[in-house]
């Protein structure tokens, strides 16, 4: 069994939060005009029309208009404008 999936299991029977156990990122969407994103490991692209962000497990592509990081920190960052699109991948 890997890793991940016995933490994954540990997390579940001791209720232990699994974004802090697994590194998961946490989205918060605020409507369509604001975003933040947790547990995010780089800027991947940056532009107007979209921000790709590098996660533990794959990536996150935010696709809007008028995209803007409004601040970013080692753990999280807040992104607003008119977000249209949100997806994971690998």
């Amino acid at each position: 069994m890997k890793t991940g999936k016995i933490a994954g299991r540990m997390a579940d029977q001791f209720h232990l939060p699994r974004d802090l156990i697994l590194g998961e990122p946490i989205v918060t969407v605020t409507g369509r005009g604001d975003l933040t994103v947790e547990n995010y490991r780089g800027i991947l692209v940056y532009e107007t029309s979209r921000i790709r962000l590098s996660l533990k497990h794959g990536q996150l592509e935010i696709l809007g208009n008028a995209l803007n990081i409004d601040y970013y920190t080692n753990d999280d960052m807040k992104i607003s404008g008119r977000i249209d699109k949100i997806e994971y991948g690998m």
